[in-house]
């Protein structure tokens, strides 16, 4: 965290999905699992594959299959979604304290939102299945718009969706694109920490606004910057 964390202040969050609001690694590396069984392979050790979830189903497929032919590769791509499309919400859940924290933020009247890189056939069933389709004020997923994060594009189409400038909401994500979006989009950024980060990749040279170690951290520091001064 920076030491200008008491002046964060905010009137709408968004969030990054996998690795940030939701740990969707259980379901998604154990359909990883899966496919490289039935091509015979080994599957690839979880705690590895788990800090690639944030790099979504290409970057899981090129990690199990990395000597993978680009057309053969694709069709893996495809099946891996198919597959994972399937089992979305089978063990996924909420970081814990995040769901207390969305309470929080719906009855003080901040609108939250997700902008992710998931596809929508994917974004949407998840947050239905884990009760938060009706209570999410945006979902914007990766096929929603032509541009994807790192482009800001997403980012600011959530803005205008929550009717809250962007320079009055704060983005969070656990890898290098969601901070540079959210940068790029001139929203205050913070860095899950605790997500799903790749061994060598380092949160504090990402420059953003904040750092969060943990997702209990992340919901303390998100009810101080939108608590309503008396």
């Amino acid at each position: 965290m920076t030491d200008s964390q008491a002046t964060l202040r905010t009137d709408a969050v968004l969030f990054d999905l996998d690795g940030t609001l939701v740990d969707t690694a259980p379901d998604m590396v154990a359909v990883l699992h899966e496919l490289q069984m039935a091509y015979g392979g080994s599957p690839v050790d979880y705690a590895t594959a788990r800090s690639y979830v944030s790099n979504g189903a290409l970057g899981l497929v090129g990690l199990a299959f990395p000597s993978a032919e680009p057309d053969f590769r694709d069709r893996l791509y495809h099946e891996y979604l198919d597959r994972y499309e399937l089992t979305v919400c089978s063990k996924s859940e909420v970081f814990p304290g995040l769901l207390d924290i969305l309470e929080e933020l719906e009855k003080r009247g901040c609108p939250w939102g997700v902008v992710t890189n998931k596809p929508a056939r994917m974004t949407n069933p998840l947050l239905e299945k884990l009760g938060l389709g009706n209570r999410v004020s945006c979902a914007i997923s990766g096929d929603t718009l032509p541009q994807r994060k790192p482009d800001p594009t997403p980012l600011l189409h959530a803005s205008t969706l929550l009717q809250v400038a962007s320079a009055n909401t704060v983005y969070v994500g656990d890898a290098l694109r969601d901070i540079q979006a959210g940068r790029a989009a001139g929203m205050k950024t913070i860095a899950a920490a605790y997500g799903y980060i790749v061994s060598g990749d380092d949160p504090l040279s990402w420059n953003a606004d904040f750092i969060v170690r943990s997702a209990s951290e992340l919901a303390q520091m998100l009810r101080t910057a939108t608590q309503q001064e008396s």
